[in-house]
């Protein structure tokens, strides 16, 4: 079996993930430094709290170059919530403040509006976009997955939007380009259909050689 490396870089659900893995059976350790990612096969980036929080805690912990290295070798990479818009170019919610760049886009804030509480907090419905997505093995669309947020990703590229979700407006919730899948809500909290996800990544990661790709 692959082994995953949970990144921590001070700020993030680690816990919820962790222990999402263990029941899991993944072979995963959380890594604190870039030294740690040589050891694995994969990479997950959790997150939680505000953008430029997160990428300033990645830049002081020397991992902004090590992501951004290894997503280019090809590797297998799954980002969550905040550290699935940490991938963009910047965000609304922290100006001035450069994200990883490694996906062109911003990240916006949800748009007041008369029913519509922000942050969105609680459970959704997928409207998944790319059905041959290998993380969507075994998931229906319209399925619901837990969030909390304020904030998503606008994506340059609208072929990279692997599902979208209506919260007042139609947003992209999840996101895939070859090696990079990344998700706005929880799957360590989105009970089976979360699981479900969480297990086709092992799967996945299977799949690419030692080099990377698959």
């Amino acid at each position: 079996m692959k082994s995953i490396a949970i990144v921590d870089y001070g700020m993030g659900n680690l816990g919820s993930v962790s222990n999402a893995c263990a029941f899991l059976r993944f072979r995963a350790e959380v890594v604190v430094s870039p030294s740690g990612l040589d050891r694995h096969d994969a990479v997950i980036l959790p997150g939680v709290g505000a953008f430029g929080d997160c990428v300033g805690h990645l830049r002081r912990h020397g991992f902004v170059d090590a992501l951004r290295g290894w997503i280019a070798s090809g590797r297998p990479f799954l980002g969550i919530c905040v550290g699935l818009q940490a991938l963009f170019e910047s965000s609304e919610e922290s100006p001035g403040v450069e994200g990883l760049g490694v996906l062109r886009g911003v990240v916006r804030r949800f748009r007041p509006g008369p029913e519509r509480k922000i942050p969105q907090m609680g459970w959704n419905r997928l409207a998944i976009r790319q059905p041959a997505c290998p993380m969507f093995e075994g998931v229906p669309d319209g399925a619901h997955v837990y969030f909390v947020h304020s904030y998503f990703p606008v994506p340059a590229d609208a072929s990279i939007v692997a599902a979208e979700t209506e919260y007042g407006e139609t947003y992209a919730s999840a996101v895939w380009r070859g090696n990079v899948f990344a998700v706005q809500f929880h799957p360590e909290k989105s009970q089976a259909v979360g699981r479900r996800m969480l297990l086709n990544f092992g799967r996945w990661i299977e799949s690419f050689g030692p080099e990377g790709r698959p």
